[in-house]
């Protein structure tokens, strides 16, 4: 299986910083610093993976990638 796409960004409001995985609709996680939304983000992934194993459902194939913008 290859990897997902994590996106990482800092957020103001929460101040803190947020990972998710947008192959998997409502996996994300926070952190004080990027590792650490990082790892726990990682966390949510192999536990949702587990309960849709559990469950007999597919685990989805990695499909998101992001967009690439080019200044002109």
């Amino acid at each position: 299986m290859k990897d997902y796409h994590i996106n990482i960004f800092y957020s103001p409001e929460d101040e803190a910083y947020i990972a998710d995985i947008p192959d998997f609709e409502m996996c994300s996680a926070f952190g004080a610093t990027q590792e650490d939304a990082l790892r726990e983000v990682l966390i949510a992934k192999a536990a949702i993976i587990e309960t849709m194993r559990e469950k007999g459902q597919a685990i989805p194939e990695p499909r998101y990638r992001p967009a690439i913008y080019q200044i002109v």
